[in-house]
């Protein structure tokens, strides 16, 4: 099994219970403090929060710092982080540990005999070893130390500072160098490796895990800014929250580094300092806090006045009545068909820009859905070949393909939510409405079924997920494709009596 399929595993051992699937993962920093807030236990435990743990933290070191620089650290005997760790592991839970600055060999010893006592399900170390500066923070044995601390755990997150010096090599000044390195402190520790490509040049920002299955690639963008405090604290700890919550490390990786790049696009605004401030790393809540909200609910309520254009729309009162001309009801589901067959493909684009596997997945199995929808219909009502598609169903399909190109998922996400929530909607007042001698009894039931109401939900969940990642700029992105959707929905329903007219 490679690092990216660890999963969490059960702890029979727990005197407190091992969490449940679904419960918060109890997550235990340990490492030095912050007193602004932007780095060190301070930025571990708001990263625990942001992803639903529960925070808990051990001290190694007191660090009198602010965002323009450290000016003083203390750090308590070693005996008493002893006590500390000893203090957590006899009372509580374990589900993931996060590893930061240690600074001396003997920290290093009292963390690593803890570590093979205890056996946490999930160790994430951050090897906290040159400063931004690029000045070294501990001697040659203290770095040895660390050095021997990376088999203990399943995830090492070095910037590439550090990893040359763990590796014993100048900082690599190129992705292709920096890669070599991670694979040879993969195959000297055994462990996997976090390779990050903040500290390279250029307008993107790789990352990559590095195990036994190879290099797992990871795309992100640049965010020009120069509040970037405590980005390796808070990026390691959210991954051993996730990890610790059963993804796999790739999954927790692709999911952080989302997560991170909206907290780096909203830091700026925090305005916490005179220095290189810390990142947002409550951003995704912000939206729900305003509002008390999620997203989805947020531009439904704003789309009001059209969905009420569609309720009223004489084409859909017919068909729920039973007294829709039936040509025009042909008309209609031949304009579907062509519809569901460009839908397909843009779902099938969504589940190729999708984030996680799971998102992946929902996509996918609603792009074939699509299809088998489609076959349906030329099996029951569409027989005709060679259809033309009219100027509304034209003007929605190019929409949608225009959006898809753009490559932003959550606008694209976005755009496709309305053909969800719109017909489940419809759909769930007409629930009950008809009986089995409706003439449109089988097209009503399809868009009424629970099923779909369910799949329309957990759609509007993977919206509000991406809703929630990134900057104000892209949510107003999203909601300017959402509406646009809406309104094309409704010249849809308008459509077939129109051209009767």
């Amino acid at each position: 099994m490679s690092a990216a399929d660890i999963a969490r595993p059960g702890r029979p051992d727990d005197p407190s219970g091992h969490s449940p699937r679904g419960s918060s993962p109890r997550v235990l920093s340990i490492a030095g403090t912050d007193p602004t807030g932007g780095a060190g236990v301070q930025a571990d435990l708001k990263s625990i929060a942001a992803f639903g743990g529960y925070g808990m933290a051990a001290v190694t070191a007191l660090v009198a710092q602010n965002t323009q620089g450290v000016r003083e650290v203390h750090v308590p005997p070693p005996d008493f982080l002893a006590a500390q760790l000893r203090a957590v592991s006899d009372d509580v839970g374990i589900d993931a540990v996060k590893i930061g600055m240690l600074g001396s060999p003997a920290v290093v010893a009292v963390v690593d005999a803890w570590l093979a006592e205890v056996r946490p399900p999930i160790v994430v170390l951050d090897p906290v070893m040159v400063a931004t500066s690029g000045d070294r923070l501990l001697d040659a044995e203290a770095e040895d130390a660390v050095r021997r601390l990376c088999h203990r755990a399943d995830l090492v997150t070095p910037n590439l500072p550090e990893l040359a010096v763990l590796v014993g090599a100048p900082v690599a000044a190129d992705w292709d160098t920096a890669v070599l390195q991670a694979q040879a402190l993969h195959r000297e520790t055994g462990t996997a490796v976090l390779l990050k490509g903040g500290h390279l040049g250029g307008d993107d920002s790789p990352d990559a895990l590095v195990d036994a299955d190879g290099i797992h690639l990871v795309p992100g963008r640049r965010v020009d800014t120069r509040h970037s405090h405590g980005t390796g604290c808070s990026l390691s700890s959210a991954l051993a929250t996730l990890a610790g919550d059963g993804r796999s490390l790739l999954d927790a990786l692709v999911r952080a580094k989302e997560w991170l790049t909206g907290a780096l696009e909203n830091a700026e605004a925090l305005q916490v300092g005179r220095g290189n401030g810390p990142i947002d790393h409550l951003h995704e809540l912000r939206p729900h806090l305003d509002t008390g909200r999620p997203w989805s609910a947020e531009v439904w309520a704003d789309a009001a006045a059209v969905r009420a254009e569609v309720d009223a729309c004489a084409f859909v009162r017919d068909l729920g009545s039973g007294g829709l001309d039936r040509a025009a009801f042909g008309w209609y589901l031949e304009q579907d068909l062509l519809y569901l067959r460009h839908y397909a493909r843009v779902l099938s684009r969504a589940a190729a820009l999708a984030p996680t596997p799971a998102e992946q997945r929902f996509w996918a199995t609603a792009s074939v859905q699509c299809l088998v929808e489609e076959a349906a219909l030329h099996q029951s009502h569409v027989t005709a070949d060679g259809l033309s598609p009219a100027p509304a169903t034209v003007a929605y399909t190019d929409h949608l393909h225009a959006v898809s190109a753009g490559g932003s998922y959550p606008a694209l996400v976005a755009a496709v939510l309305p053909c969800f929530v719109l017909y489940a909607d419809v759909g769930a007042r007409w629930r009950g409405t008809f009986g089995p001698d409706h003439p449109y009894a089988d097209w009503l039931t399809a868009y009424g079924d629970e099923r779909f109401a369910a799949s329309a939900a957990e759609a509007a969940r993977i919206v509000d997920a991406a809703a929630r990642a990134v900057a104000p700029a892209d949510r107003a992105a999203m909601a300017q494709a959402y509406h646009r959707s809406m309104e094309l929905e409704r010249e849809f329903f308008a459509a077939p009596l129109s051209r009767l007219a």
